[in-house]
C-alpha cells in the first residue's frame, strides 16, 4: 500500500534531518516545503519589499504559508497518484488540529485511508532552551527573524496534538533530544513500516 509519511514538528526539532535519513535509506517522493516553497517565497517577500529570507514574520504567515502547504500537498498527492510513497516535511501547526483537513486532501485524489497509508512522526524537544540552541547553532539565514524575535516567535514551539482520524498507533511522538542515532533510524523504519 501507498505510504503518505508525514514529519510534523516546530522548527529545530530536526524533522528534515530525520526525513532526509529515512528517506535515503528507504526511498520515497522527498518533499519539504522549506524547499519546494522557497523560490516563490522570495519572490514574493522581494517584491512587497520584504526581507525574503523571513518565514516567520506575519506578513510572511499572511501571505506565503499557505501556498507553501498547497505546493507540497499538490506534489504529495500526484505522487501518490503514481503509487510512491510521498514523505512530507513541514509544521503543519494549523493542519494536524484539524480533524477535516487529511481526508479533504485524500479525498482530492479520490483516496482514503483505506488506500494509503498515512503515518506522522511528530518531531520536538524537550525545552524552550534546547529549541533556541539547536536553532542558534544551525547558522541558518532563516532563522534569523526567530531569534531576533523570540519572545513572538517561541510560543509556535508548543507541542500539539495530532487530530486526524486515524489509528494512534499510525502517529508517534518523537522526543529528538540529543545527536541523531542508527537506533533513531531504526525505530523510524519499524513505525513506518508496521501495519496497524
Amino acid at each position: 500500500m501507498r505510504k503518505l509519511i508525514f514529519f510534523i514538528g516546530p522548527a529545530g526539532a530536526g524533522k528534515t534531518t530525520l526525513a532526509k535519513a529515512y528517506a535515503s535509506k528507504r526511498g520515497g517522493a522527498f518533499l519539504d516545503m522549506d524547499t519546494l516553497l522557497r523560490p516563490a517565497a522570495v519572490a514574493l517577500m522581494t517584491l512587497a519589499g520584504k526581507d525574503p529570507e523571513d518565514r516567520d514574520s506575519p506578513f510572511y504567515k499572511q501571505h506565503c504559508r499557505d501556498l507553501g502547504y498547497r505546493i507540497t500537498m499538490n506534489a504529495a498527492l500526484e505522487n501518490l497518484t503514481l503509487g510512491l510513497d510521498a514523505i512530507v516535511i513541514g509544521p503543519f501547526t494549523r493542519e494536524i488540529i484539524d480533524p477535516l483537513w487529511l481526508n479533504q486532501e485524500l479525498s482530492t485524489i479520490n483516496a482514503s485511508t483505506d488506500d494509503v497509508m498515512v503515518k506522522a512522526v511528530y518531531v520536538y524537544l524537550p525545552s524552550e532552551e534546547a529549541y533556541h540552541s539547536r536553532i542558534s547553532g544551525r547558522g541558518s539565514t532563516l532563522d534569523i527573524w526567530k531569534l531576533d524575535n523570540w519572545e513572538q516567535f517561541s510560543p509556535s514551539l508548543t507541542r500539539s496534538e495530532i487530530r486526524w482520524p486515524v489509528d494512534p498507533a499510525s502517529i508517534l511522538y518523537l522526543d529528538n533530544s540529543g545527536p541523531f542515532t542508527s537506533e533513531k533510524l531504526e525505530m523510524l523504519e519499524k513505525f513506518i513500516d508496521r501495519v496497524n
